[in-house]
């Protein structure tokens, strides 16, 4: 169930409506179809006012200038690409001379032209998403609604899907509205983010402000592969700024680093959040480091992920490329003050934000 939901959709823009499955953002997009009707509340598309509950007024789907792309595909198994694609076009009278010319530059544009004399069963998985991405915008609708689109693909399609996806929408300037739980798809291909959480707006921002400074620990939590660090720690507010305590020292932030969210008097119980590939590892002691011993790492080609565990805390570090080390190996950790966050225990809402 979706709880006061306010959230403005920019004209050209890439929408994700970001969060775990159950969380609500399938219902939004359901909703500004037209394939669901809220209980309160009212809608606009383009400063025209499309459903108002109030007034029991709910334009007909059709009449929103709008197409959505489904999980399934939902192509046609009996038409052939061409005639997928030409579907919409001939429902709203297009002549059949430009119909021709649109579908076979949508093809184009999405570069599965050679394939329009085939059926849907001929196809691969990426094709098939192609084909229904190319039925979507040869209408040229106002809005295009995605709902997982990738998430039946395997993991490399899903990469050259996400270039595809995000190359389509810079070139046609088409607003976007796509659902996901995939977090690498909502950052790389956005141009902000919506965040929910068992219905609720968490916060709605620009990719690398969510990622780099989550409004509280739930999104914080969410948001980031691997998942980042949280570390239990005490703060106290000094009036000039605020002194964290923890297993890796004691660090001050300065006030002008401070959210304006209301803030404990005296000493309280808070959350420390450290990405991974914040976490550098040492083999030698270094100023403003930490010893500590390695839990265990898992070199993936790439990169290195290394389980550090300082005093009664374990940390997850990020090495790009491969690295080499032993169970149980003396280290030691340094953690960059101005990339972390802070994080009242009680509220779970941000304190202290990154500023680097």
């Amino acid at each position: 169930m979706l709880k006061d939901i306010d959230l403005t959709i920019d004209e050209g823009e890439f929408m994700t409506l970001l969060g775990p499955s159950g969380c609500g953002k399938t219902t939004i997009l359901r909703v500004i179809a037209g394939l669901e009707n809220p209980q309160s509340g009212t809608l606009h598309i383009g400063g025209r006012e499309i459903v108002n509950v109030s007034e029991m007024l709910f334009v007909p789907p059709a009449e929103r200038e709008l197409n959505l792309v489904f999980q399934s595909y939902a192509l046609w198994p009996h038409m052939k690409v061409f005639d997928n694609v030409a579907f919409g076009l001939e429902t709203k009278k297009v002549p059949k001379s430009q119909i021709r010319e649109k579908v076979e530059n949508v093809l184009k544009r999405m570069q599965i032209l050679e394939f329009k004399d085939r059926y849907p069963s001929e196809l691969s998985g990426g094709q098939q998403q192609r084909v229904a991405i190319a039925r979507a915008i040869v209408t040229n609708p106002k809005i295009l609604l995605l709902d997982e689109p990738l998430s039946n693909l395997d993991a490399k399609l899903r990469i050259e899907m996400r270039s595809e996806l995000k190359r389509l929408h810079q070139e046609l300037r088409t607003t976007i509205v796509y659902v996901t739980h995939d977090q690498t798809e909502a950052l790389t291909m956005s141009t902000r983010i919506a965040s929910f959480f068992q219905g609720v707006l968490a916060q709605v921002d620009t990719p690398i402000n969510l990622y780099k400074n989550p409004r509280n620990l739930q999104t914080a939590g969410f948001i980031g592969n691997p998942s980042i660090n949280f570390i239990e720690a005490r703060a106290r507010n000094t009036g000039a700024g605020l002194t964290v305590s923890s297993d890796l020292g004691e660090m001050e932030f300065a006030k002008n680093t401070l959210t304006d969210e209301p803030m404990p008097s005296g000493e309280f119980p808070c959350v420390l959040a450290v990405r991974p590939e914040q976490v550098r590892i040492f083999r030698e002691a270094v100023a403003a480091s930490n010893e500590g011993t390695v839990y265990s790492w898992m070199p993936a080609g790439s990169e290195t992920l290394v389980h550090v565990t300082v005093r009664q805390t374990s940390l997850l570090s990020k090495e790009i490329g491969l690295a080499g080390y032993d169970v149980d190996q003396k280290v030691w950790i340094s953690v960059n003050p101005g990339m972390a966050n802070v994080y009242d225990r009680q509220s779970g809402n941000l304190l202290k934000r990154a500023t680097e």
